[in-house]
Order: structure tokens, then sequence, then C-alpha cells
């Protein structure tokens, strides 16, 4: 549950993650309505939903108002402008940091792809040859060892 000495973002986000309680705000994007009429698609208790509801209210995404017996509940769009706000702040950051990477590689192949030119042929590199070299004397000393056994790679029974 969410509790009320949290951040407002953090409070909005907890009861976004939360498919029953966006299944509400859809609802009441259309316009008010009575807890009642929010249970009715749902088949869960009418005391789970208030919880759903009650999650909502403390984020601040509902209001909740009493009218005779009934709660009417309505929509409250500033926390959504908040936390809209925010991802559009990240968004924004993360494409140009994208768009920097895309240009730095872009030019990186392209030097790449010049200097393999220029070198008449691609370079190997000389880790690879290295380590596929040792592979080979390891073979090579595991057949000469006598009494090994190859597929287990210790000593024959």
């Amino acid at each position: 549950m969410v509790r009320a000495k949290t951040e407002p973002l953090d409070a909005t986000f907890a009861a976004l993650s939360d498919p029953t309680r966006r299944a509400i705000l859809d609802r009441l994007s259309r316009g008010p309505a009575t807890v009642g009429e929010l249970a009715e698609p749902f088949s869960m208790s009418l005391p789970a939903i208030s919880k759903h509801i009650k999650v909502l209210e403390t984020a601040g995404l509902i209001e909740r108002t009493r009218s005779g017996r009934n709660y009417h509940c309505s929509l409250r769009s500033e926390p959504l402008q908040a936390a809209a706000g925010w991802i559009a702040e990240y968004r924004s950051f993360w494409e140009r940091s994208l768009r920097s990477l895309d240009r730095y590689l872009k030019t990186a192949a392209g030097s790449d792809a010049k200097s393999a030119k220029s070198a008449g042929k691609s370079q190997k590199d000389p880790r690879v040859a290295k380590s596929a070299a040792n592979s080979k004397k390891r073979k090579a000393a595991a057949r000469k060892a006598p009494g090994t056994n190859r597929r287990r790679g210790g000593r024959e029974k």
C-alpha cells in the first residue's frame, strides 16, 4: 500500500503499477462514477475495490466525495501531468544520448573501414590467434599423455 509520506511521483507510479487501478482510471477518464459502478467490471469484492480506490486517492489520482450513501469518484489530472512531465524529461535525455551514441558508432565504423582498406586486408585480433594456438597445444599434449581418457579429461580406470 502507498504511504502518505512518500514523494508524490513515487505514489503516482506505485498506484499506476496495478492493472486494476489503471482500469479504474481509464473508466474515470470518461467521467465521474460511483464506487459500485467502478466495481462492476471486476470479479472482486467491494472491499477489495475500495482498497484500490484508497490507493488511487492517497496518490492524488482520484477525488472521492460522498453524496448520501454513495461515494462518487472523479479523476484528478495533476499527478498524471507531473508523471508525464517527468517521463518527457527523461525521454528527451535518452533521445539525445542515443543520437550521440549513434553518431559516435557511425564515425567509429567509418574510421575502421578506412583503416582496413588502407591496410589492404582486415587485421586479426592477436588475442584470438594466441588463444587458438594455446588451445591446439593443450589438445596435442592431451593426446601424447599416456593413459588419459579424452572424453572425461581424466585417467582411464
